[in-house]
């Protein structure tokens, strides 16, 4: 006989622990555990161990709403996040909940039963157990933990040296006095280079093609302020609340006025940059497509920038022609020695952790629904999966979806309902993909994830505010979604 709770949310990470939070404090009388396919918890943050890790949105807004973050830093190294996260498992008796080793391989939903079934893989052994649900509630992220995505390079089998790729960091690796070259230009990239210019030899950026890249202090002088004068909770609300509404007006000025705002970030890095700016400088941070059309890259106190000045690192922009034995030759002649390659060349997206979902014995092509309020599917009952911002930070998204599904458990509850599945009976309604991004990352993965309506509550809009309204106060009742016993 399979063991049943009401609520299985897949993922220890930082949103499956918030999730839990939000769980026991609005849904208290729900049964629920935590499926974790790894070791520890943490998810990103502890899979993830290259040098400088940290991240790339202010804690103030990637911390949870119901958790202050105390510590100084506001663009927080990756050990102070796993930290902050493992706490607030342990504050909120969340720990005792998770399954360590547990791997989802499929889930299948039943409507006569009203419950799904969810195969597991369980231990060095993978025996397979089955764990019965009402409610299911994936918080798995949406990259591939088995592997980033590596471009094929020719000649990278007569390459001397060592490649590392940052998902897969080595313990081992010395890289003192070692010539390095890091592929890519992305948040890993920037995050890499003047950490391991720190004691290497050089380390080259090698960039196919530019980023917008923003450096910002690394602490929030304004919240400093508050926290010398106002209690914790009432210090940190005000300190997200700024940072948002500073996000989201950030975030329109690039798309109403883009030229307006490349002035401000090139006049940032001809100011980070001082007496070294010159032509082949501009060149390197000026993109070819507009600000915010991809993620810009953060650089806490102008580290990278610092690195650059010092020529303990430097941008090369060019493409690769092949590995050698010594290095690297560029499309362009040029050649680059290396005694280490990085490989951060990006993700591999793989939506809901790989497991497979049918309904009444149906399998389910998420790339063949629809996304409802950015957090269900047309068609798939009592299923819900979080999916953060692309233009703001994960959790904001991931706290307003927890609170939402709380919101619907207790509605149903209420209403003596056991089964919610959002339809979409507007034929005539135009799609548009899952986001708008042009990411390679994002772009190579399009094909495999839901799309978005042209209007709501399918559309998804990528602003916290309307989010806010719509998830926190608006009704869970709508026209799209079917309630029934």
């Amino acid at each position: 006989m399979s063991e049943h709770v009401d609520v299985l949310i897949i993922g220890a990470g930082l949103s499956g622990i918030g999730a839990a939070v939000h769980l026991q404090r609005d849904c208290p009388d729900r049964s629920y555990a935590i499926l974790e396919s790894r070791a520890t918890s943490g998810g990103t943050w502890d899979l993830f161990r290259y040098p400088g890790i940290r991240s790339d949105s202010d804690m103030y807004t990637l911390g949870y709403a119901f958790k202050p973050w105390r510590e100084a830093k506001a663009i927080a190294d990756g050990p102070s996040i796993l930290k902050y996260i493992r706490e607030t498992a342990a504050e909120y008796g969340v720990e005792k909940h998770i399954r360590y080793h547990h791997r989802v391989l499929d889930a299948s939903w039943s409507s006569a039963e009203t419950r799904w079934t969810v195969r597991v893989e369980h231990g060095e052994a993978r025996e397979v157990v089955s764990i019965t649900c009402n409610f299911l509630f994936a918080c798995t992220g949406y990259y591939n933990y088995a592997r980033g995505y590596v471009p094929e390079f020719e000649g990278v089998g007569d390459y001397k040296g060592r490649i590392v790729y940052p998902q897969f960091w080595p313990e081992d690796l010395d890289y003192s006095g070692k010539r390095v070259v890091v592929i890519g230009s992305g948040a890993t990239a920037v995050t890499i280079v003047p950490e391991m210019a720190r004691t290497a030899a050089h380390v080259t950026m090698l960039q196919r093609s530019p980023t917008y890249i923003v450096a910002r202090p690394s602490r929030d002088a304004i919240a400093d302020w508050l926290r010398k004068r106002l209690p914790a909770k009432l210090a940190y609300g005000m300190t997200r609340w700024k940072n948002v509404l500073l996000g989201m007006y950030f975030y329109r000025l690039c798309k109403r006025k883009p030229q307006r705002v490349k002035k401000l970030i090139a006049d940032g890095v001809k100011q980070m940059m001082g007496k070294d700016y010159d032509a082949t400088t501009e060149a390197a941070f000026t993109p070819r497509y507009n600000p915010w059309d991809q993620r810009l890259c953060l650089v806490p106190d102008a580290d990278l920038f610092r690195a650059l000045r010092k020529k303990q690192a430097s941008i090369v922009t060019d493409t690769i022609e092949r590995f050698t034995a010594d290095g690297l030759t560029l499309r362009s002649g040029a050649s680059l020695d290396a005694d280490i390659v990085v490989m951060a060349t990006g993700l591999d997206l793989l939506p809901l952790g790989g497991m497979s979902v049918a309904v009444d014995g149906r399998a389910v092509k998420f790339n063949e629904t629809l996304s409802y309020k950015g957090m269900m599917f047309s068609d798939v009952p009592n299923f819900a999966a979080v999916s953060g911002y692309t233009n703001a930070s994960w959790t904001l998204k991931a706290d307003l979806i927890a609170a939402y599904v709380c919101r619907l458990l207790n509605h149903m509850k209420r209403e003596g309902m056991r089964q919610c599945v959002p339809r979409n009976t507007d034929a005539a309604m135009s799609t548009e993909p899952w986001i708008d991004f042009s990411s390679g990352y994002i772009q190579r993965a399009l094909h495999m994830f839901p799309r978005q309506g042209s209007r709501k509550p399918w559309k998804l809009h990528q602003n916290y505010a309307r989010d806010l309204l719509s998830l926190r106060f608006g009704s869970v009742r709508d026209e799209a979604m079917v309630f029934s016993k």
